[in-house]
Order: C-alpha cells, then sequence, then structure tokens
C-alpha cells in the first residue's frame, strides 16, 4: 500500500488502541502520534480535522475521524 497512515489518538483511548490494533491486524504501517504528549500534533491534528476528538485517522490525505471502520476499509483499499 502506498498511501501514508498517520494515526493521531492518546495513549488511553480505547478507540485509538482498536484502531490501531486493527491496522496492525492488516499489516499497514502506520506513524502513531500521541497528541497527549506533543501539543504541536495535536494542532496538526486539529487543523486537520477541525476536531478536538481522538482517533483521528489521515489515510492519504483523506481524514477519517473516530474508529470507523467501514470508512478505513474502504481508504484503505480492504
Amino acid at each position: 500500500m502506498d498511501k501514508k497512515v498517520t494515526v493521531y489518538g492518546t495513549s488511553t483511548c480505547p478507540y485509538c488502541i482498536r484502531a490501531k490494533q486493527f491496522l496492525k491486524d492488516h499489516s499497514i504501517d502506520f506513524e502513531d502520534i500521541d497528541i497527549g504528549i506533543n501539543q504541536e500534533k495535536a494542532q496538526e491534528m486539529i487543523q486537520k480535522s477541525g476536531q478536538m476528538g481522538v482517533p483521528v485517522l489521515d489515510i492519504g490525505g483523506e481524514i477519517i475521524i473516530g474508529f470507523d471502520k467501514p470508512k478505513i476499509e474502504i481508504a484503505l483499499g480492504l
């Protein structure tokens, strides 16, 4: 897969953990950004998504808010 995948989340968010596990289960490499410890990346996430809630996934420039499995599958071409 040639799309860059980024997951913005926190270490305590259950939906973030599920989203990351879903990607791991499908052998998809992703950048894991913990916005709880990185304010700069938190601002980047808000600018991209207009949201303060997590997780936010950036899949090849497509922004998906929350662990929306059907949307993630479509964006990844699964």
